[in-house]
């Protein structure tokens, strides 16, 4: 687009001055390196249980104190994921006649004839995250809020007291039977959330997470598996590593501007001379098409090469693979009772006649002394340049490095 520009402009300075380059959101946004929108996030709150017969204790007494520390990536301005570690401190009531159940408090009661529970959840969570701000309003740098939408994965391992009224030793007792029953110290949980973020700063986010979790434990004794619902809110705060914002593609604007006769004049004529210059070039191309093809049954005048010696840009000594080529030729002259032509040739696409000629000159001399020292007499070796793009391998600039080469032919 930049070229588009100059090319409808007047050539001015001005003008020329008056092309300006801004991002363009529209052309979507570039991937920041690996290390950057890193983030880190610690959370701390209270949760509320809501298992089987939660409900007959009063609602103060089933809050619990619930808290988070993640490590999380922004792949792009939407998709995120965070990972970390996660505690949940569970209060609510079970049956006194269980026969086991998790940190019973016998010497609590709770009307309906249910007694007071507490244990913990330690554990691990993950979340995929979306910022639903981003994806409908467009990302834009240096937003003050933004909703974050989420669902993730917990596994936890259940600790609490070993005592008669949950005053004994933390424990936690893995999978054991008792009672010819399987019982779970461990529960694994699904939860969806909406993070709201707060920028205070480029690096940090005032946090509000509000969550619901659904966790399946053991909790109310054997037979009775249930799923505790468990809604939460937690504060916190986030700090981004590296670079924190995202960056759309570089653009040119192209300005308005409307010339004067003169200007218009002078560019009628550029524009003419340019399709002057097409017109020319599709002349060339139409008669090169138009050359006839040669019969390729029809033998050919000139004996094709012994062999090739390839050069670098810029180059003439024999490098790599080409002297194992030109200790090959050597060990076929020594064979032959011949005499042999070398010609250098040189790219004329690249470098000026100056260095052309010169590089020509070095290339097929370096060949000559190296077969020499093979062994191959001197007087056997004819050398020449030719300064034209070798013509068997002329096929435009692409095919420039065929014509950096010194070419071997046996004389008749």
């Amino acid at each position: 687009m930049a070229l588009a520009c100059a090319m409808f402009m007047v050539p001015s300075v001005a003008s020329a001055q008056e092309v300006t380059y801004v991002e363009d959101p529209a052309q979507g946004y570039t991937f920041n390196r690996f290390q950057d929108n890193w983030f880190i996030e610690g959370l701390g709150g209270a949760g509320v249980m809501m298992s089987k017969w939660d409900s007959n204790q009063d609602f103060k007494d089933r809050i619990g104190w619930k808290g988070n520390l993640f490590i999380g990536k922004w792949f792009s301005p939407i998709i995120g994921v965070r990972v970390g570690g996660e505690f949940n401190q569970m209060k609510g009531t079970t049956r006194p006649d269980v026969v086991w159940g998790m940190g019973l408090r016998r010497d609590q009661a709770v009307k309906n004839g249910l007694i007071a529970q507490q244990f913990n959840n330690i554990g691990v969570a993950g979340d995929v995250m979306i910022n639903v701000t981003n994806w409908w309003c467009g990302y834009r740098p240096g937003r003050f809020y933004n909703a974050i939408p989420y669902v993730g994965f917990g596994h936890h391992w259940a600790v609490y007291r070993t005592g008669e009224n949950s005053k004994g030793d933390w424990a936690y007792e893995g999978i054991k039977k008792q009672d010819g029953v399987k019982r779970h110290a461990r529960n694994y949980s699904g939860r969806a959330g909406l993070l709201n973020t707060f920028r205070l700063g480029e690096h940090v986010n005032l946090l509000l997470d509000l969550r619901f979790d659904l966790m399946q434990e053991h909790v109310d004794g054997a037979g009775e598996r249930t799923w505790i619902e468990y809604p939460s809110a937690l504060l916190g705060l986030s700090y981004k590593f590296n670079k924190t914002e995202w960056t759309a593609p570089i653009v040119p604007v192209c300005p308005s501007y409307k010339c004067t006769d003169a200007e218009c004049d002078a560019l009628a004529a550029r524009l003419a001379a340019a399709d002057r210059k097409i017109a020319d070039l599709e002349r060339q191309l139409k008669a090169c098409l138009d050359k006839p093809v040669p019969d390729p049954g029809k033998p050919v005048d000139t004996e094709a090469p012994l062999a090739i010696v390839y050069f670098p840009i810029n180059v003439s000594k024999i490098v790599g693979v080409q002297n194992d080529v030109v200790n090959a030729v050597g060990d076929v002259m020594l064979d032959e009772n011949k005499t042999y032509t070398l010609t250098g040739w040189a790219d004329n696409y690249t470098g000026n006649d100056k260095i052309n000629t010169r590089l020509r000159k070095d290339r097929v001399a370096t060949v000559k002394n190296a077969l020499v020292k093979k062994g191959v007499a001197d007087n056997r070796l004819n050398t020449q340049i030719d300064d034209r793009n070798r013509p068997d391998a002329d096929f435009g600039p692409k095919s420039a490095p065929l014509s950096r080469a010194v070419t071997i032919v046996r004389n008749k």
